[in-house]
């Protein structure tokens, strides 16, 4: 195992000089889940009570009214949470399928209510009301049995705890809610399931210092379980967000369409309006497998990590529309799982004459590149300006397919791939085709 540092001062110039584990860049695809009680209703969005108590959304009145009794409140939605049909064995298996390498689950939403038997959320958790399950340590349990690295997203505010609405009343000079609440059960959490990534979200209400990062994170690099290989995000405060953590998400559905200097992460969603389950949703809500790719590809060539969402429904299935995508990425990745996995990015991410290409290479080796498009070239040709390749030397082949392909040097610079006509049986796969490049004299 690398050599970690482990003496880091509670301070952002400290902490922001601690290598990233490699596990972490290595594994690029991470699958998300998110659900909770805002699954029961699942409609609209995951912040289903915010809109409802706090904007009066006009739908979600309208809905409440025509479907359930007067003075119904969003903790009846506790009761009604029951996960009957949850099993932690068949969620490993569909993450299983998705040939994904880590996932991150909902451990508590802004709610308050937590997924796992949180003493410092009393009656509002996953063991006391509704399921009766630790859905974080069946969870956890079955991804080290599958040799998934485990991670929990954890919502640093509450809309409506009391102790939060105190200190936001005092501007935030005031941290009864940090230091009752947040700070012990996140390091509780930690200490008792040992999660590998600590994807925490909405800090962005206050500063890190108001909800006491730099502290928790210098117990997390010097002291916790999981020190050694543990990765956070940057979501820990308003001063924080694109700036501080282990990698960036700046921004939901963050793709910034170019190398950055530090380690992020595209956290998307497969249903392009919400993180959770929707009871309403339209087929054409969600990416097909060709925007999913292109969403993996160029965020891999950019040298990021991807994290899916998907909203599991509140009985505690995995709807077949999101099953499907994550089956379909597997196929995909069975082929082409070796441009993506422990690639880094090229001195190219995108070709200099043909749009909608993406480039990688294998770790540590420029002369062996991987070439990603998502349209087959129906002409029978590739042009590619980008690779400088040598006759006699540089070889080509289409990922999953035997035989070396022809090329001949393109005039005024590049090379020309000439694709070979494929049966529907010769195809390696159906969505996004990738080029392995070998011996280019780009090094």
């Amino acid at each position: 195992m690398q050599e970690v540092q482990t003496n880091f001062q509670p301070s952002w110039s400290s902490l922001d000089t601690r290598t990233l584990p490699p596990w972490y860049d290595e594994a690029k695809i991470g699958i998300f889940l998110n659900w909770g009680v805002f699954s029961v209703p699942s409609y609209k969005s995951e912040f289903f009570w915010y809109q409802w108590k706090s904007l009066n959304d006009s739908n979600i009145g309208n809905f409440m009214r025509a479907n359930y009794k007067p003075h119904f409140t969003y903790g009846d939605f506790g009761d009604m949470f029951k996960a009957e049909f949850f099993d932690a064995k068949v969620w490993a298996k569909i993450i299983q399928a998705s040939r994904a390498k880590y996932v991150v689950v909902n451990s508590k939403f802004p709610d308050g209510y937590t997924m796992w038997p949180s003493k410092y959320s009393f009656s509002w958790n996953s063991q006391a009301l509704g399921p009766n399950k630790d859905f974080i340590g069946e969870l956890s349990y079955e991804m080290g049995r599958i040799g998934v690295h485990f991670g929990a997203l954890y919502s640093l505010l509450e809309w409506y705890n009391p102790r939060y609405m105190s200190d936001a009343q005092n501007h935030y000079n005031t941290q009864d809610f940090v230091e009752n609440k947040i700070y012990p059960e996140l390091k509780s959490l930690v200490e008792t399931y040992k999660p590998e990534i600590v994807w925490v979200d909405m800090g962005q209400v206050a500063n890190s210092s108001y909800w006491k990062a730099e502290k928790f994170l210098a117990w997390l690099y010097n002291e916790s379980p999981v020190r050694y290989t543990v990765v956070t995000n940057d979501r820990w405060g308003n001063d924080t967000y694109c700036h501080h953590g282990d990698f960036w998400t700046c921004t939901d559905r963050y793709n910034p369409g170019r190398l950055q200097d530090r380690k992020w992460e595209n956290a998307m969603t497969i249903d392009r309006k919400s993180w959770g389950y929707r009871r309403e949703a339209k087929l054409e809500d969600f990416l097909t497998i060709k925007e999913l790719l292109y969403q993996v590809i160029s965020t891999v060539s950019y040298g990021g990590n991807i994290l899916i969402n998907v909203g599991p429904t509140a009985w505690g299935t995995i709807s077949p529309i999101y099953e499907e995508r994550l089956s379909q990425l597997g196929d995909w990745l069975s082929v082409n799982e070796e441009g993506i996995f422990r690639s880094q990015p090229w001195k190219h991410q995108n070709d200099t004459i043909t749009p909608g290409i993406w480039y990688t290479m294998a770790k540590g080796l420029p002369d062996l590149v991987y070439v990603f498009t998502l349209d087959w070239p129906s002409s029978g040709k590739l042009e590619l300006g980008a690779p400088t390749a040598e006759v006699g030397a540089t070889i080509v082949y289409l990922v999953g397919y035997g035989d070396q392909l022809k090329w001949e040097p393109r005039p005024g610079g590049g090379m020309v791939i000439y694709v070979p006509t494929l049966s529907v049986k010769r195809m390696p796969c159906n969505h996004a085709w990738s080029f392995r490049l070998i011996y280019l004299q780009d090094s």
